[in-house]
């Protein structure tokens, strides 16, 4: 109760008004009544009298409605009423757009302090909140709706202890994300305000979220709305997409192995006519580029943004936003968010870099995007945050980019400036602003510069080349000495501020700069008095970085001018300074507010142009060297010869670990090289016992077929004879046919005379063909018999000579392997002695040779196998070439029987010739007798019979029929 008489501003006096007892009926109405129509009305009621009565309607009637979502779930009508009543009593939203017009700014706290209070009466119980996440799985539109609205209010007014009780609650966070599953687009975008509710400062819950597929759904409903030209829904969307990601690196991992980064793409593509952007486009595309800076933020680890930055080059996306960057017609404000997240996009990413560096701007002639973008750095006109984000731009392009450095610097060199002077230059551009009126250009150019020589000595050096006309008629000077000579002219305190920070980034670490510095003697007068000086607030900030700059020289001096040894600058300071004094006046800049500002992160973000003092890392440099200087203004001469006798040994030993590393990083080297041709040599001898084994099994098939031959050949001989004995028979043929004739003969001559001479010529003409047919097949029997052994000495004198020039070839490698086996062995002991002055690493390599003589031994055990192997294949070479000799016997041997056949084949062909010419006499003889004697051309078709023994039968026939003509 005495919370109640705090909300009600103190105990009541008098009757109470007419609203309150109506809502006390009402509640008895809904707490006694056993009619649902009767509660149902009662409910609607309260409902009614809620806005208007909204801290007697939460103090007496919230018991009884939270009872109602208990026992009447049935009805989904009262449902709704009692949570539509709930968010009027809770919700703060309602009574604000009241008050928005009064001017009572007391009743708003109240406000709020009210929907807090009653709230916490909700909450106190989590039963209430585990009922409230049941009835928002209801499909029905009255009470899903006003539990998705109830549930935000209840975050919005308790957000870590709501949280708390749904991610303990079981499938609280799931039940939540079918919400953006429900295809009525209000429930649908409600339930997007309760997640962004939900998922505030919990990275529990912003996990769980995640993984409910949460990046895929809400990337669809943007796509849907239009991505860009999408109306609050798309805004809603990516406040919650931010909420997700922002220093969340396992989200931020997760959506991009889910490769939602290419997703983003389309979302820049605004097209070419870029007039006309309304203020809803302008909130999604600033919230959109925001999403795209919290992926490659500079704060996440260096990994997550490194695989960001190059999925976004790989994508297209790094490309479109370029194309907006180089657009016309683009707002202000876009354009410079652009510009910052174009900057965290190529920070550090080398590929990204280079990738910038050759973007050009759509102008005639084209110019380089840096140019055009330094040129909006150093014009005064320009908005101040479009400013700061250019500058921000150029310190990322130049982060860890020697390349970039170099060709920002080399704009700079003599060598490399235009003469012509038709095309301005980025070193033209930054020259401008460090010298220019506007002291905002001014710190600028001179940060920007700065950055171009971070961590790079050479550009360092090559720097002090850089050569100023200052007038007509004057000689040129360096720029170091225009910096000073600008410093010394009492400028603005920006100004000074900019080039103490140039000069002091110029000078660290490295001495030849220190060494110009100190050459001219204006300068250091010049430092000691400005921080000998009691200046006021404003000034102490550049006697801070004077003192810097001083102690800088002296760190960094090598001694090299007599008159500016590091002793001689110590004992100047303590007579006209003083040790302690100049200690405090280096202090002033890391107790400065704005040092403290700057050193948070790397984009300057800046409220004015007064309060750019300081650049971020300018901030490292300080607290480096803070320290550093201070021990250095108290050490005596002794102490600096010893520092510097440290520092060479240091460096000695520096270079002596380097060569060790080298001789080590060799000898690793030469250990790979030596693992490599063992792992050869082993696939070698793999190879080679492989191919050994194919050889034995290929000598074992030509024995088989050796043996096979064998057998052949003796068949071969039976084929001979059996062909000789066919012959014969067709001989026998002939001899019958030669007695038909004659017989015709006989009935043709009936002279018994001349048909007994006939006879016995006939008889010794068949003889003698007969005999020369016989010869014939012998002949040819014997030559295919020749020349079918021939054939198959021939195929085994091709199999032999393969397999001789595979053991050649076997022989070779062999030979090989004992080759490269002993170039091991001259290695291993060549670097013992390597292996041995090396001194720290003396146990590695004894391991090394002990593994190496292990290892020489095994390949020496494997060419001893392969050379046994070899003897093997030679013996049997031997026996096979044994086998060829007696081939080849036989094979002469036949040659002769053939040269013999050959031989009395030519003295049967005399014989024959003989005959031929005896018998030709005798048909002469005949015919002089009158004897009717054949054509020669009808005995030369009768001897062709013996090679067609159809058409010798068919002219039989008809001579047999010629001669009964003629009887």
């Amino acid at each position: 109760m005495n919370f109640l008489r705090g909300v009600m501003g103190g105990p009541s006096a008098g009757p109470q008004p007419s609203g309150a007892d109506t809502i006390q009926k009402l509640c008895d109405r809904v707490a006694s009544s056993t009619l649902l129509d009767d509660r149902r009305d009662a409910v609607r009621a309260l409902k009614s009298l809620s806005k208007k009565y909204r801290l007697e309607v939460g103090i007496q009637a919230m018991e009884h409605l939270i009872h109602v979502l208990q026992t009447d779930r049935s009805d989904s009508e009262i449902i709704g009423y009692a949570l539509d009543t709930l968010y009027n009593v809770i919700s703060n939203d309602l009574e604000e757009e009241e008050q928005d017009d009064s001017e009572e700014e007391n009743s708003v706290k109240q406000v709020d302090d009210l929907g807090s209070q009653f709230t916490e009466i909700f909450i106190k119980q989590q039963e209430n909140v585990t009922l409230l996440l049941t009835l928002v799985e209801e499909f029905d539109f009255h009470v899903r709706w006003p539990g998705v609205k109830l549930l935000t209010s209840l975050l919005k007014q308790q957000g870590p202890q709501v949280q708390q009780i749904i991610l303990v609650s079981p499938m609280g966070v799931s039940r939540l994300m079918d919400l953006l599953a429900d295809s009525r687009e209000v429930i649908r975008n409600d339930g997007v305000l309760l997640l962004q509710q939900l998922t505030k400062s919990n990275a529990a819950i912003q996990k769980i979220v995640a993984f409910e597929n949460a990046f895929e759904r809400l990337l669809d409903i943007i796509t849907e709305e239009g991505n860009s030209d999408g109306g609050i829904v798309v805004e809603d969307c990516l406040l919650l997409l931010q909420n997700l990601l922002k220093n969340n690196n396992s989200n931020q991992n997760f959506f991009k192995e889910g490769s939602y980064i290419q997703r983003m793409k389309p979302w820049f593509e605004v097209g070419d006519d870029n007039c006309g952007w309304s203020a809803q486009k302008v909130t999604n595309l600033h919230l959109m580029l925001q999403l795209v800076r919290v992926l490659v933020s500079p704060t996440n680890p260096p990994g997550a943004t490194s695989s960001c930055q190059k999925a976004m080059f790989h994508c297209g996306l790094l490309q479109q936003l370029c194309t907006i960057l180089m657009a016309t017609g683009v707002p202000a404000d876009i354009l410079t968010e652009t510009i910052n997240t174009v900057s965290e996009v190529i920070r550090g990413c080398q590929t990204n870099q280079d990738y910038f560096a050759s973007v050009n701007a759509p102008s005639n002639p084209p110019r380089p995007a840096i140019v055009v973008l330094l040129m909006s750095m150093v014009n005064e006109r320009q908005p101040f945050v479009l400013r700061c984000a250019v500058l921000y731009c150029f310190q990322c392009f130049l982060y860890k980019n020697q390349k970039g450095q170099g060709e920002i610097v080399s704009t700079l060199l003599p060598s490399t400036i235009d003469a012509t002077g038709n095309s301005v230059s980025a070193g033209q551009l930054l020259c401008g602003g460090l010298f220019s009126t506007d002291s905002l250009s001014n710190w600028c150019a001179a940060v920007a510069l700065a950055h171009a020589l971070q961590e790079n000595g050479t550009l360092k050096e090559q720097l002090l080349r850089v050569q100023l006309a200052t007038s007509i008629g004057n000689p040129p000077v360096s720029l170091l000495q225009q910096c000073t000579n600008i410093l010394s002219q009492g400028s603005k305190v920006q100004t000074r501020v900019g080039l103490l920070m140039l000069l002091c980034t110029w000078l660290s670490n490295c001495s030849i700069a220190v060494t110009h510095f100190l050459h001219n003697p204006a300068n250091v007068p010049f430092l000691t008095g400005q921080i000998a000086e009691n200046l006021g607030e404003e000034e102490q900030l550049v006697q801070g970085l004077c003192a810097l700059l001083l102690g800088i020289s002296i760190y960094y001096n090598d001694n090299s001018l007599e008159n500016y040894r590091k002793e001689k600058l110590k004992q100047l300071i303590e007579k006209r300074i003083g040790r302690e004094n100049f200690i405090e006046k280096l202090g002033f800049i890391s107790k400065h507010e704005l040092y403290s500002r700057a050193a948070q992160k790397p984009q300057p973000s800046f409220s004015s142009p007064d309060h750019m003092m300081f650049d971020h890392e300018f901030t490292k440099l300080v607290k480096e060297l803070e320290g550093v200087i201070s021990k250095a203004i108290y050490k005596s001469s002794e102490e600096d010869k010893k520092e510097e006798e440290v520092k060479k040994t240091l460096e000695q030993h520096d270079n002596i670990v380097t060569h060790y590393k080298k001789v080590i990083r060799e000898q690793d080297q030469e250990l790979e090289e030596l693992k490599q041709r063992i792992s050869t040599l082993t696939s070698q001898n793999e190879q080679l016992q492989a191919t050994v084994t194919q050889q034995v099994s290929q000598i074992q098939q030509h024995k088989d077929q050796y043996n096979l031959l064998k057998v052949q050949l003796g068949k071969d001989t039976q084929h001979h004879n059996s062909h000789g004995d066919t012959l014969q028979m067709n001989g026998i043929q002939t001899e019958e046919v030669s007695k038909l004739k004659e017989e015709l003969e006989e009935w043709k001559n009936k002279h018994e005379l001349l048909q007994g001479q006939l006879k016995e010529k006939d008889s010794v003409i068949e003889k003698l063909n007969s005999s020369q047919l016989e010869m014939g097949a012998t002949e040819q029997s014997l030559q295919t018999s020749r020349f079918g052994g021939l054939e198959h000495s021939n195929e085994l004198q091709k199999e032999l000579e393969m397999l001789r020039s595979q053991l050649q070839l076997q022989a070779a490698e062999i030979s090989k392997l004992q080759m490269e086996n002993q170039k091991l062995q001259v290695m291993n002991t060549a670097a013992d002695p390597m292996l041995g002055d090396s001194g720290a690493p003396a146990a590695t390599s004894s391991e090394l040779e002990a593994r190496l003589e292990q290892e020489i031994k095994e390949l020496k055990s494997q060419v001893k196998a392969l050379s046994e192997e070899k003897e093997s294949l030679k013996q049997q070479l031997d026996s096979s070439t044994s086998t060829v000799a007696i081939l080849q016997d036989k094979n002469s041997r036949l040659e002769r029987e053939v040269a013999e056949s050959k031989k009395e084949q030519d003295d049967l062909l005399v014989l024959l010739a003989d005959q031929d010419q005896k018998i030709s006499a005798q048909k002469m003889k005949l015919k002089d007798f009158g004897v009717a004697v054949e054509d020669e051309d009808d005995t030369e078709s009768g001897d062709q019979g013996d090679e067609d023994e159809d058409g010798d039968e068919e002219e039989q026939d008809e001579n047999v029929a010629v001669c009964y003509q003629e009887n």
